[in-house]
C-alpha cells in the first residue's frame, strides 16, 4: 500500500519556505536570498521514502502589496495553492508574527483541509522559551493538526518534519519516480540560478526588476552551452547589472556557472546577456512573454 500527496508550503515573504524545501529534498531546489519575493513561480520538490511520495509545492510569498502585474501573478499562484493540495504548511518565522502572517492564517482558515504550521528560524530566538506563548496562540486558533518548531537553515527538526508530513499523506499511487526531485525543467532551473545570483549581487530595488529567460540550451557529451538573457526595465538598471567593464556581469555568470556545472553534472559555458524590457514588471503581455504564464 503506497501513499502519495500534494503538500503546499504557504506564508509570507523570506519566512524559509524555499530553505525548508531544499532541505527536505536534500539537494537545491529553489533559490533562496535574503530579499523577500525571492520565489516567483510555484515549484514542485518531490520527496520519496519507500511506500510515502509527498509532492512539495514551494509557493511565492503571500503579501499584500500588489499593486504591480508582477506581485498580482505572485500572490495569485500562492493563494491557488491554497486549495487542491491534501496538506498545507504555513511557515512562520518564529518571533516574528507580522499583519501578513495573519492575513495568510485568515486564508487558510476560510479554506478547508488539513493545515500544519512550523515556527521556522528557531536559532534566532535568544529565548527558546518565548516560543511557548507563541505555540499557544497558535493553538487558539484551532486551524492546525499540528505546530512544530525547527530550524530549516541549520537542518534542526527536519526529519521530524518530514515524518510528520508522511504520516499524514492519503493513499494511493506515486506519481513521480522514486529517484525524481523536481518536475522543473533544465532549462527553468537554470534561469532560476542565474536570477539568484543576481539577486544576492545587487541592491533591493533591481533583483525585483529582473528576470531571466534561456534562449539556447545545447547538451554536449563535453559541455552544455547556454546563452540566457537577463531582463530589466531601465537602461540605469542594465548598466548596474552590468557593471564597470562588466565586473558585475561576469561575476553573476562564474557564480551561475559554478552551481549549474554541479545541477548538470557536466562542463558549462555559460553566455548573459542584459536586455531592457522597460515596464515588463506591470505589462502582462510582456510578462507572458518572458514565461509568466
Amino acid at each position: 500500500m503506497t501513499r502519495c500527496g500534494h503538500v503546499a508550503l504557504l506564508g509570507r515573504p523570506n519566512v524559509g519556505k524555499s530553505t525548508l524545501l531544499n532541505h527536505v529534498l536534500k539537494q537545491k531546489i529553489s533559490i533562496t536570498s535574503r530579499k523577500p519575493q525571492t520565489t516567483r513561480h510555484n515549484l514542485l520538490g518531490v520527496d520519496t521514502q519507500g511506500v510515502d511520495q509527498a509532492i512539495y509545492m514551494d509557493t511565492p510569498g503571500i503579501h499584500q502589496r500588489i499593486e504591480k502585474a508582477l506581485n498580482r501573478y505572485m500572490v495569485a499562484n500562492a493563494v491557488a495553492a491554497l486549495r487542491g493540495v491534501d496538506l498545507r504548511v504555513m511557515v512562520i518565522e518564529a518571533g516574528k508574527w507580522r499583519e501578513e502572517d495573519q492575513h495568510v492564517l485568515n486564508l487558510l482558515s476560510a479554506a478547508p483541509g488539513i493545515n500544519l504550521a512550523i515556527l521556522n528560524k528557531i536559532d534566532l530566538l535568544p529565548n527558546k522559551n518565548s516560543l511557548l506563548p507563541e505555540i499557544q496562540k497558535l493553538n487558539e486558533t484551532q486551524c492546525f493538526a499540528e505546530i512544530m518548531p525547527l530550524s530549516a537553515l541549520r537542518n534542526e527538526g527536519i526529519e521530524d518534519f518530514r515524518q510528520q508530513i508522511f504520516s499524514r499523506l492519503p493513499v494511493g499511487p506515486h506519481l513521480f519516480d522514486d529517484d525524481a526531485i523536481t518536475d522543473q525543467t533544465e532549462r527553468r532551473l537554470v534561469e532560476e540560478i542565474v536570477r539568484e545570483k543576481l539577486m544576492r549581487q545587487l541592491g533591493d530595488e533591481i533583483p525585483h526588476s529582473a528576470t531571466v529567460v534561456v534562449e539556447r540550451f545545447v547538451s554536449g557529451p563535453q559541455v552544455t552551452e547556454i546563452h540566457a538573457d537577463i531582463y530589466v526595465e531601465r537602461d540605469g538598471q542594465k548598466r548596474i547589472v552590468i557593471g564597470r567593464q562588466g565586473a558585475r556581469l561576469k561575476l553573476v555568470g562564474s557564480e551561475a556557472r559554478k552551481d549549474i556545472e554541479l545541477m548538470l553534472d557536466n562542463k558549462v559555458m555559460l553566455h548573459l546577456f542584459v536586455k531592457v524590457r522597460k515596464g515588463w514588471t506591470n505589462n502582462d503581455r510582456l510578462m507572458h512573454r518572458l514565461g509568466y504564464e
